[in-house]
């Protein structure tokens, strides 16, 4: 069986390719004193908040992981230390609520999004996000960034969007996918893509893009970012209390700021 900092390192080493911030702690003393947290990459900025005032409150600590939540599941699947889950769909939560790997009886729907169209700041591009829009003559010779459309919660509500809209085949052949949200978001803010689908939540990280327009609510699956302790979270009697700060006012307002949709609980 891998210990506790060698499982670390290997985590470390799967997902530091995807160019986010991988806050884990590689010693066993300091990870056991923390909650750790795997989270989906567009929450970064607002659950880095969050957690800040969750530590300056309580005087607790959290170590967060951000990626896509493919890359979070699996990993928590291969046995990861995570304390807390956070998706940016349904999907993934029920893949490790199916296999025991989540608490029953903790899963909240936590917080919803919505999904846009962005360019560089810079374009003077303009288009209607409409049935049979010419998205294929927005990019042009580029590249419309995305993510991986069929694994990463982004990339697969993007496709839905296109594909209602009819306008999908159009731009198929001109996908650049990424293995998260950040990182297409990237792509679009460093010119290397033309546009991207993000969340707007991303949007408003991030001052080198621009929103051109928002994909209507009945063109793909809900955005929910469902939130919930692991089958091992129990080790820690911290975790709970961390997920139930995430549910309070003064975290929902931190994610309200952020742009966050907050849900009925």
């Amino acid at each position: 069986m891998m210990d506790r900092r060698a499982l670390m390192r290997s985590i470390a080493g799967a997902l530091g390719g995807l160019g986010l911030a991988l806050a884990v702690s590689l010693s066993p003393a300091a990870a056991a004193d923390k909650v750790t947290v795997f989270a989906a990459a567009s929450l970064k900025n607002a659950l880095d908040d969050a957690s800040a005032a969750w530590t300056a409150a309580s005087g607790k600590e959290t170590t967060i992981a951000y990626a896509a939540s493919s890359a979070l599941a699996k990993q928590i699947e291969g046995g990861a230390p995570a304390d807390v889950f956070i998706s940016a769909d349904l999907d993934w939560m029920k893949y490790l609520a199916d296999k025991n790997l989540i608490a029953p009886g903790t899963e909240v729907k936590l917080l919803g999004n919505t999904l846009v169209l962005v360019a560089p700041a810079s374009s003077a591009a303009k288009i209607e996000i409409a049935p049979g829009f010419d998205i294929a003559g927005l990019v042009g010779s580029g590249k419309l960034a995305v993510c991986d459309v069929k694994a990463v919660p982004a990339g697969k509500y993007g496709k839905a969007a296109l594909e209602k809209l009819g306008v999908w085949a159009s731009v198929e052949g001109k996908i650049a996918q990424a293995e998260n949200v950040r990182a297409a978001l990237k792509l679009v803010a460093t010119g290397e893509a033309p546009a991207g689908i993000v969340y707007q939540t991303d949007a408003n990280a991030e001052p080198k893009v621009k929103v051109l327009g928002t994909f209507p609510a009945d063109t793909h699956p809900e955005i929910v970012y469902p939130a919930a302790l692991t089958a091992t979270a129990e080790k820690n009697p911290d975790a709970a209390a961390f997920l139930a700060f995430l549910q309070s006012e003064a975290a929902l307002a931190i994610f309200k700021k952020h742009g966050f949709i907050i849900l009925p609980k």
